[in-house]
């Protein structure tokens, strides 16, 4: 990883060159392949104040450039929060590529082989069963098998061979299709 420090309108001090070298040290543990990272600092004066700008453009293997830019009054201050937004978004990045992997064909492949000869070993056997919806009813016995259940409708075939619904009503009234 290249390092490089520039101060712009600013002097760089050694204490301040260790402290910039120490946190851009720290983005390494995401191995991320940084190529560089270039750091420029620099003061600005603005309504009478003067601030310190801190900017970071870290270059990234394979990616796109990752670039913040950080104004505080104080230059350590300035330098801390710059480094930690960065971790914040070579730790995204990093989540990112970890938690979105890939699966190959040939692993999906042997999933499906997988999922077939489960389906295939445990067949479910059907047994035809005669129920009682088949057998013809009358109006009169389903109303009063209805009245005696708390279900809201019965289906049934009449003796003419209809399918017919019998149903509660709101009103508490009985209705027939």
């Amino acid at each position: 990883m290249n390092i490089s420090l520039t101060g712009r309108q600013l002097d760089l001090t050694d204490a301040i060159k260790a402290h910039m070298t120490t946190s851009i040290e720290t983005l390494s543990k995401f191995n991320m392949d940084i190529i560089s990272v270039n750091v420029v600092a620099s003061t600005q004066t603005k309504k009478g104040k003067e601030h310190s700008v801190v900017e970071f453009v870290i270059n990234l293997a394979h990616k796109n450039s990752v670039i913040i830019k950080q104004n505080d009054g104080d230059l350590y201050a300035a330098i801390d929060l710059a480094t930690s937004r960065a971790q914040k978004a070579l730790r995204r990045m990093h989540d990112k590529e970890i938690g979105h992997q890939k699966v190959g064909l040939n692993e999906l492949k042997a999933e499906m082989i997988d999922i077939k000869e489960s389906t295939l070993d445990s067949e479910d056997e059907i047994v035809p069963v005669e129920l009682d919806l088949y057998k013809p009813r009358e109006v009169e016995d389903v109303l009063n098998d209805l009245k005696a259940s708390d279900k809201t409708f019965e289906i049934f075939i009449d003796h003419e061979g209809k399918t017919r619904v019998l149903y509660k009503r709101n009103d508490e009234k009985f209705g027939l299709y």
